[in-house]
């Protein structure tokens, strides 16, 4: 399939926004989240969505009413659904080189948390993409697990049901050391580790480091335009039908302001689990010490 960027990354790790600015890049295109790697064909992307989460087709609805159609407006959206359910028996990375041949010579960017979930959605991802580059964008694990929490409350609170358990240190540790057993396995040059922090605090720095690693563009202009995520077509609430693709308060609010983000600690206990003195697992402290945090 033509060049693709694929963004490895646990929930709540900056990556509607990191993907969305890198997308900006006139030499990339920056999908929202199209959970492809994570079903054997779309036809259980499409069951998963009707039986389970809804959102989970959103991404996919815009970028095809994007993409086939001109724009995002209901009655697109409403073909895209058709466009797609009319190609349920395709696999997810068919409908990937698709994609990617439609945004050509731009190389497309696909950022979705769902594939670190399990190993074999990694390996789905580097099946699709053998010559693809790999971005493990992490974020501090107190960070990360704070606002999952709070996701999981806010989602708990919207919806009216409780979700299942979920212990947010796990998620992130699972999901780290898997795509670090990834990373560990490319060949040089094909992958690339960054912290979120970093690239949002100093995007003036971390910014033409990830062009140059890609082999793109680092000028003046090709540098400013990733500074506006909030031109991306995806970068906005999206009809009824398919509002999200992203994370909601990225999408809610957009524009990028660069600011420094506070250093959190490994120490201490977890806020999500009060009266608790216990902290992070060894385990955690340990992978994320590999990352640079303490």
């Amino acid at each position: 399939m033509p060049q693709a960027l694929i963004i490895l990354t646990t929930m709540r790790s900056y990556s509607s926004l990191v993907s969305t600015m890198l997308g900006q890049h006139p030499q990339l295109y920056g999908l929202p989240e199209l959970n492809l790697f994570a079903a054997a064909k779309i036809k259980d992307l499409l069951g998963f969505s009707k039986k389970v989460r809804p959102n989970t087709l959103h991404g996919l609805l815009r970028t095809v009413a994007q993409l086939e159609f001109g724009d995002q407006t209901p009655p697109h959206i409403q073909r895209a659904n058709a466009w797609i359910q009319q190609r349920s028996g395709w696999t997810g990375a068919r409908m990937l080189q698709h994609i990617a041949r439609r945004v050509a010579p731009r190389a497309c960017i696909e950022k979705s948390p769902s594939t670190v979930l399990r190993p074999e959605f990694i390996q789905n991802a580097y099946r699709t993409a053998p010559r693809g580059h790999f971005l493990h964008l992490v974020r501090h694990p107190r960070a990360a697990c704070n606002s999952l929490h709070r996701l999981v409350a806010e989602t708990d609170r919207l919806t009216g049901r409780q979700e299942r358990e979920l212990d947010p240190e796990q998620v992130w540790l699972d999901t780290n050391r898997q795509v670090s057993a990834f990373m560990d396995s490319l060949p040089p040059g094909q992958g690339m580790r960054l912290r979120g922090e970093d690239l949002l605090g100093d995007p003036g720095r971390y910014l033409p480091q990830v062009c140059q690693w890609l082999g793109i563009r680092d000028d003046p202009q090709a540098l400013a335009a990733m500074l506006h995520p909030e031109q991306s077509p995806y970068a906005c609430i999206g009809p009824p039908s398919a509002r999200f693709g992203n994370d909601p308060n990225f999408l809610r609010n957009p524009t990028f302001t660069q600011r420094e983000i506070p250093e959190q600690s490994l120490e201490g206990p977890l806020e999500w689990t009060p009266g608790d003195p216990q902290g992070f697992s060894e385990a955690t402290i340990r992978i994320a010490r590999r990352f640079g945090y303490r």
